[in-house]
């Protein structure tokens, strides 16, 4: 890892300007996807999603005279596995939780990142930066409130999907540093459109009774009649989860992976923004006091090793 570092130097400020950017986007894009959860399928927003995202990112591929070729398939192929079971296991939740509440229980992923990254792909990470990720974990705590009745099992959902995308962001910089993060976003729209196909050919096959429907519609039903308006939102989702995908690949190469997971906590402010304006979510004085515990964790985790050599 040293060499590797060495050829190419960690660009940390602007690795943070995109993430911030690409959380703020996608932030947006899941509230729409919580706002049509009760009229399509979760197999749908994937298909019809990535119908607009896959032709304008091979259009933005094209115009700028990248080739599509990628140095890894292997690696790519289980990277975009795993972020298509990252969105399967949130989108799944949200039907049930709140925007805000989905958000935090994903957003443990900054902390199991940090560790990851220590142990997995050797990323120094300083006492400093542990006790930020400690402050952190306290308030996912505090805003979850397990133990409580505000606590729902459903939080596990939104918890798999935060393993699934750390591990996706350690393997970003570990095995795919060198891809172009247009090309990640090709694929992994490719895989996402491919998975909703056949998620809805399986279910038209087996055929379940309408009661299992009913439970859990956004799951289990295959495919619901799409309107002008439905069609609208989905391309609108297609072309912000184009540039968020490749905004995220980007500044997972470019920089220390405990680093930009860190600054991926600006998606709970937004998420709490969005859920408020679409949802009339009120944040709690829990949630509150959580997220400032979560700024506080960012700040200490941003702070870098005295002894490394950085350039921006």
């Amino acid at each position: 890892m040293q060499d590797m570092k060495a050829t190419k130097p960690d660009q940390t400020v602007l690795g943070i300007g995109i993430i911030l950017a690409s959380v703020a986007t996608m932030a947006f894009a899941d509230a729409v996807v919580k706002l049509v959860s009760g009229d399509l399928t979760v197999w749908q927003v994937f298909v019809a999603r990535s119908v607009f995202a896959v032709p304008c990112l091979m259009a933005i591929l094209m115009a700028m005279g990248i080739g599509f070729r990628l140095l890894s398939p292997k690696w790519v192929l289980i990277r975009s596995t795993l972020l298509v079971l990252t969105w399967l296991f949130f989108y799944a939740s949200l039907p049930v939780l709140t925007l805000s509440v989905a958000a935090v229980a994903a957003y443990t992923n900054p902390i199991i990142t940090a560790l990851l990254s220590a142990i997995v792909i050797g990323e120094r990470v300083s006492g400093r930066q542990w006790t930020g990720v400690l402050l952190g974990f306290l308030g996912v705590i505090a805003i979850l409130k397990p133990g409580t009745d505000a606590f729902s099992w459903f939080t596990v959902l939104p918890l798999m999907a935060a393993v699934c995308y750390s591990l996706a962001m350690v393997l970003t910089r570990g095995k795919c540093q060198h891809e172009q993060p247009l090309v990640l976003g090709l694929a992994l729209h490719c895989l996402f459109l491919v998975t909703g196909l056949i998620a809805i050919g399986v279910l038209v096959v087996i055929g379940l009774d309408a009661g299992t429907i009913s439970a859990f519609p956004f799951l289990f039903n295959g495919w619901t009649a799409m309107g002008a308006r439905e069609w609208g939102l989905m391309a609108l989702l297609g072309v912000l989860s184009a540039a968020y995908f490749a905004g995220v690949a980007r500044a997972y190469q470019i920089a220390p992976p405990s680093i930009i997971g860190t600054f991926d906590y600006a998606y709970l402010v937004s998420a709490a923004v969005w859920g408020f304006i679409f949802f009339a979510e009120t944040p709690d004085v829990f949630t509150i006091c959580g997220m400032v515990l979560i700024t506080a964790a960012g700040l200490l985790v941003a702070v870098r090793p005295a002894n490394r050599v950085v350039t921006d």
